[in-house]
Formats: structure tokens, sequence, C-alpha cells
């Protein structure tokens, strides 16, 4: 049986996180039985060894500009780089090339750039890393950019949103290529999240921390964090900071960018999100846990925020125990 062969584009400044996520995932679906397997390789310009992001040299397999398909997938790496590779007319106009001779395409974080400047994204929704996206959306109006979600696929080609997301999508192409099964025997061996949905933001609630030169603002938040199913309205938690209502709102724009009724609603539905995949709890139990007044207002939120119900989000990403 025929391999399934990916290659991954890599250019000097190339985050090597982008590339090993990519790879050490296939591998790892090899070693587990994956058939046909994946044969995977780096291809850079001139075949030649790279200096990726964190200073270490990594050396290509293939050349870029020997390379021929039909590929199975090409995906382009991103990186502190990515401007320089997407200036370059060799980089670019070969992974145009290639890019018509294989039957997927993606990006990961800034490698979105490289693919946009082949135009490859034209007329097609997608998302980069969320510091990025301001400046693709504007060099490249012709494409939809969304900076929210980890991983968009928009017909055969596919962006993941930043970093670590490589290792989201990289799942997403493993159960579509061999199954379920597979996908969560890989996310067991990489002791990793069975694939995070794509619509899944980039930002956590937990990890996107208050400015920390602002006392008032992180005493608020980390009385929403640790207090979900109390009184978390905009008076009540005014009165907790001993601030008016408008003070507060106008902190919380400013400092996290939006209001403390927003900023709640997100952080109860991170809460929950984390309570159906990591316990048995019913789902009425963990909405009443998290502060909402109903499933169905659980639900709502779950739909606004992740694009679908808390039970299939229990269902599709909760890892099974071994």
């Amino acid at each position: 049986m025929e391999e399934r062969v990916v290659v991954v584009v890599g250019y000097d400044e190339a985050e090597l996180l982008d590339i090993a996520c990519v790879t050490t995932s296939l591998i790892t679906a090899n070693r587990l039985g994956a058939s046909p397997a994946y044969a995977v390789s780096v291809a850079t310009p001139g075949g030649r060894a790279i200096t990726c992001d964190p200073g270490l040299t990594l050396q290509g397999q293939r050349s870029l500009e020997r390379l021929r398909g039909p590929l199975d997938t090409l995906i382009v790496s991103g990186g502190f780089g990515h401007d320089a590779a997407a200036d370059n007319p060799r980089i670019i106009g070969h992974v145009r090339r290639l890019a018509r001779e294989s039957r997927r395409v993606a990006s990961v974080c800034t490698g979105a750039t490289v693919l946009a400047a082949a135009g490859l994204l034209n007329g097609k929704r997608a998302t980069t890393h969320w510091q990025n996206a301001e400046q693709l959306a504007r060099t490249y109006p012709e494409i939809t950019v969304d900076p929210a979600p980890i991983y968009i696929r928009d017909g055969s080609v596919s962006t993941a949103a930043g970093v670590t997301s490589a290792l989201d999508l990289t799942l997403a192409f493993i159960d579509e290529d061999h199954g379920a099964e597979l996908a969560r025997a890989v996310a067991r061996g990489l002791v990793t999240y069975l694939q995070r949905p794509g619509n899944q933001a980039q930002m956590s609630m937990f990890t996107a921390t208050p400015a920390p030169t602002n006392n008032l603002v992180k005493r608020a938040v980390d009385h929403i964090v640790s207090h979900l199913a109390g009184d978390l309205t905009a008076t009540a938690l005014a009165a907790e900071a001993g601030v008016g209502e408008r003070h507060l709102t106008r902190l919380f724009i400013d400092h996290l960018g939006k209001a403390p009724g927003r900023f709640v609603r997100d952080a109860r539905t991170a809460a929950a999100a984390h309570l159906l995949t990591s316990t048995s709890i019913p789902v009425a139990s963990v909405a009443a846990r998290c502060g909402f007044k109903t499933a169905e207002t659980l639900r709502q939120a779950f739909v606004s925020r992740y694009g679908t119900s808390p039970s299939r989000y229990r269902a599709t990403q909760s890892t099974p125990a071994t």
C-alpha cells in the first residue's frame, strides 16, 4: 500500500515547535499502525540546514526546488522568518507549485502569511496566530481572517492558529485519514487532549491575565474565577471592588477588552468545558457549578462560544480512561 507523503516546509527562523508538532504526531501514528503510513519529511530551500527560531539548527531532508508531487499533504510552518519567506519569490513559487500537486494544503501559525503570498487563501476563511491576525487581514483583504479559532478548514486548505495548534490540526488529519480511534491513541501517546475542536478559542480565559499594574482588575478576576456559582452581576462585582459599575466596566474594557458580564459568561463557559471533559458530572450539575441558572442557559452559551452543544462537546473531546 502506498504511503501518504507529507512535506513540512521550513525556512530560516521557522518555529521548531510548529514543525515538530506535525512530524512527531504523524510518526507516532505510524508506530501505532497507521496504514497507509505517513512518509514525513522537512523540505527547505536547497535542502540545506535552517536555523530555527529557538536558535537550533534543523537539517532539511528534501530540497524545496527539486521536490515533485503528487503529495498527500503540504504544510507550511510559521515563525519569525515568515515575512522574509513570504517575500522570497522562489519559496512562494515552489509552495504554489507544490500546492497544485497536493491533496490538501495547510499552514501553522504565521505560515498563513506564506500561503497568502502564494494566493492560496484568496476567497477563503483562515486563521493565524492572534498577534498576527490584524496584519494578515490588512495585507491580504481578499482573505476572511478569523483570529479566534485554533484552526480552520476551508475546503482542501487548512490554517492553524499558533504553535501547538499544529498538534490539534494534525490529530484532525489523522482522524480523517485513519479514524478517531487512532487519533485518540496518538493523543494518549503524546499525553495531550484528544484534539480540541477547531472552533475553540485561541486564548483561554485562565491564561489571559489582566495587566499586573491594575490590582483592582486582577482582584475582580480572581474573585470571578473562584466564585463562578455566586452572584457575579455587574452590581455585585462593583460592590466587591468598591467602585461604581461604570468605572468597573471601563476598567474591564481597557484591560481585558470586554465588559464584566461578557468576561463572567466566558469564564463560566470555559470552566464548564473543563468539567465536561474531565469529569462525568451530569450536564445540569456542571451548569449549576459554573453559575448557569439552567442547563439550557449553559447550552446557549456553549453553542455561542464553541459552536456545539455541551453533550456533543463532551462526547467528542473527552479522552477515554486507559
